[in-house]
């Protein structure tokens, strides 16, 4: 190879490099937000939280089959409904209130465009009251177990990763006494008015709603890693033991709201051709 041509080869190999190193990099501050996120969230630090959202209008948050929409919605769920409720208004703890939240076996996913990033992630959640509290502390003295799910979206504003579509799904509660297998039906109440009759309510009210023992699963933002296919819709649904598919339940959906896209990213979600930086010398330059 003479020097011309090596010179070449060199080049687009940086440039590769640059590529898939900056993706490596974005998805690992995509990584950092969310944590960053939990860590806030566990001292009920709730403008610290609010402040990481975009002000996008498509912004908003799904949890317990609702929507809340906008920097306002989202300003209601944790400024109004979770500080009143855990912290009686003040922004950051409370003495003797538990509320952890880890997070872990995360997958994220940056598109090609760099500014728009998905995510799969899972949270274990202990919470409750020290006993001492239990006189004064309106929720009185209890504690319990959470499991959930994140299939989260992101957006990079002005160079800057910010919280855009945050859907999570509490799958499971367990009282710490008597454990999941005991689990009361609608341990935490599905909202049932919206904003304005509730000052705190959500803006929508959804029908997905999914609570244990109901076991659905949520959808997958990224493609098998082999096969390259998303998992069948039926797959996704959970019969009872013998039961008929269709007398079950329907799939959860990752949907956007009517007239919601994507804005800045690309049309197409991760696929199976994605590398990162263990296979860069296999990649070509597009």
């Amino acid at each position: 190879m003479d020097v011309e041509a090596e010179l070449t080869a060199l080049k687009s190999q940086v440039a590769l490099l640059a590529k898939e190193l900056n993706r490596v990099s974005e998805e690992a501050e995509v990584r950092k937000i969310h944590h960053k996120y939990g860590y806030y969230l566990d001292k009920c630090l709730y403008n610290e939280v609010v402040d990481m959202f975009s002000d996008h209008p498509d912004a908003y948050v799904e949890f317990l089959g609702s929507r809340y929409r906008g920097k306002a919605g989202i300003k209601r769920l944790y400024q109004g409904r979770f500080q009143q409720v855990f912290v009686n208004g003040r922004n950051g703890p409370v003495h003797g209130f538990l509320l952890d939240h880890i997070m872990m076996q995360d997958i994220i996913d940056v598109d090609e465009t760099g500014t728009h990033a998905w995510c799969r992630m899972r949270a274990l959640m202990q919470a409750g009251t020290h006993q001492r509290i239990e006189e004064y502390f309106p929720r009185g003295h209890r504690q319990w177990w959470e499991g959930g799910l994140y299939e989260n979206e992101y957006i990079k504003e002005d160079g800057v990763w910010k919280l855009f579509r945050y859907r999570y799904f509490p799958f499971w509660h367990a009282d710490f006494e008597r454990g999941w297998s005991h689990t009361k039906p609608n341990y935490v109440p599905w909202p049932e008015k919206t904003f304005p009759e509730d000052p705190i309510g959500p803006d929508e009210i959804i029908e997905q709603r999914a609570l244990w023992p109901d076991t659905r699963a949520v959808p997958f933002h990224y493609p098998h890693p082999v096969t390259g296919r998303k998992v069948d819709e039926n797959d996704l649904r959970a019969p009872i033991w013998a039961g008929k598919l269709e007398d079950s339940e329907t799939a959860l959906v990752l949907d956007l709201p009517q007239g919601q896209t994507r804005p800045g990213a690309t049309a197409r979600e991760p696929t199976v051709k994605d590398k990162v930086l263990p296979e860069l010398v296999q990649n070509k330059v597009e």
